[in-house]
């Protein structure tokens, strides 16, 4: 670490580079909410025209969000989507922070910033009034890093970035999968295909097995004939939660069960939930009258926002920011994670209040669902189970490598691990 030398980072990168667009012309737009927390790439980057307001950036820049409550939940991005030498713009709520050419490397102020020491001092010199503080990026500027050679930078930017490549490649792979179980479901049970291309007197589009299982007509009431027109309340368990007093130490203080708020599915990259931030005890489960749900429920959130969604792992206690349902009969947890996304706006349509809208289990449980014969949903199940086995699976891997990525980044940026040592084992 001889080579290794104290600075700043605004000494070190470029921080709020300059970068120019024309006014209102139309350019990449990434919106405050476009951030995941603690995620690399951004969720989408969207078009909007320039109207002189706005931080600008260009691929190879880092996104700071400088905002309570954005900076404390880890809305840092890196930017890697736009057409060579395009320039886009976003919140005036960001830090965009660049590696200078010879001198510093783009995604390793990237992992700088994502860093635990890093985000404690920005979150330390924040300003403002309460709800409304923000750093300034002068004090970004002026947070004192132990800078190694561009050549070493790059090359623990590489080993990290292999780890997030690969969560990254994991949550793409995860989303074409789930894709391809929601068209095989919309085509079934909504648009009801085969039925009505027997119907239509068309070949068949399946194998001959699976396609006999289908009738050939349609009732009166719009569903094929010989499944039934029934009711989410009368298919699956439908349950909500609470919180106990949190005043109450002995509903929290070393807590054994998992208890989940819509926060913990806020974060989620894919519709798997496999921890929940906070824990209660035996004595706070007693307060919930819900109890514990098993491992396979599906948790939707039913507030503020409603339609955060996920398949628990373990099983879990809720607070009452959820629907909780327990699928145990014809209609599986994956079958109906599937039909309320499908569903959505007869979910919403059920919801109301004056402060924020809500879906409440009395509203939620009449919403007429459609069941299959048991031939059609066994054949169902048998194409779509696997494909969310893989998409637990590869969730889980990819909190395998976040966890060693986090690990090895205060190391490498501290030189306390040799980077060198580490590609040469």
């Amino acid at each position: 670490m001889s080579d290794w030398r104290m600075t700043t980072l605004g000494e070190a990168f470029s921080i709020n580079p300059s970068r120019t667009i024309a006014k209102n012309k139309v350019t990449p737009f990434l919106p405050m909410d476009a951030l995941n927390e603690f995620v690399r790439e951004p969720a989408r980057i969207d078009e909007r025209a320039f109207t002189g307001s706005g931080m600008k950036f260009q691929n190879g820049d880092t996104l700071l969000a400088r905002i309570t409550p954005c900076l404390e939940n880890g809305k840092t991005a890196y930017v890697n989507g736009l057409n060579n030498g395009e320039i886009g713009h976003g919140s005036t709520e960001y830090v965009v922070i660049s590696g200078i050419p010879e001198k510093s490397d783009n995604l390793f102020a990237y992992y700088i910033a994502r860093s635990e020491e890093f985000r404690n001092y920005a979150i330390g010199h924040m300003e403002g009034t309460s709800g409304r503080q923000r750093v300034p990026a002068s004090a970004v500027a002026k947070f004192p890093i132990n800078l190694p050679p561009l050549a070493t930078q790059r090359a623990i930017a590489q080993v990290l970035g292999a780890l997030d490549d690969k969560i990254a490649l994991n949550r793409r792979m995860n989303a074409t999968l789930e894709a391809m179980a929601r068209a095989l479901f919309k085509d079934w049970f909504v648009d009801f295909g085969p039925v009505r291309a027997k119907m239509a007197g068309s070949a068949p589009t399946l194998d001959a097995a699976l396609w006999d299982l289908f009738p050939s007509e349609l009732g009166e009431n719009g569903v094929p004939v010989g499944w039934v027109l029934s009711t989410v309340g009368e298919q699956i368990g439908v349950r909500g939660g609470t919180t106990p007093s949190t005043k109450e130490p002995s509903f929290w203080e070393g807590g054994n069960h998992s208890w989940a708020t819509p926060k913990d599915l806020s974060r989620l990259t894919s519709p798997v939930l496999f921890e929940t931030e906070r824990q209660i005890t035996d004595a706070g489960l007693r307060e919930i009258g819900s109890g514990l749900l098993p491992a396979g429920a599906l948790l939707m959130s039913s507030r503020a926002p409603i339609g955060y969604f996920a398949l628990a792992q373990m099983s879990c206690a809720m607070n009452q920011g959820f629907i909780g349902m327990v699928c145990e009969g014809a209609l599986n947890s994956n079958f109906m994670l599937l039909w309320c996304k499908e569903n959505m706006p007869a979910i919403l349509s059920v919801s109301n209040g004056s402060t924020f809208l809500e879906v409440s289990r009395a509203n939620f449980k009449p919403l007429p669902v459609v069941l299959a014969s048991q031939n059609v949903l066994d054949a169902f199940y048998k194409q779509i189970n696997p494909i969310f086995e893989q998409i637990v699976a590869l969730t889980k891997e990819s909190k395998t490598l976040a966890t060693l990525r986090d690990t090895l980044l205060p190391k490498l940026l501290s030189g306390a691990l040799s980077v060198e040592s580490l590609l040469s084992s």
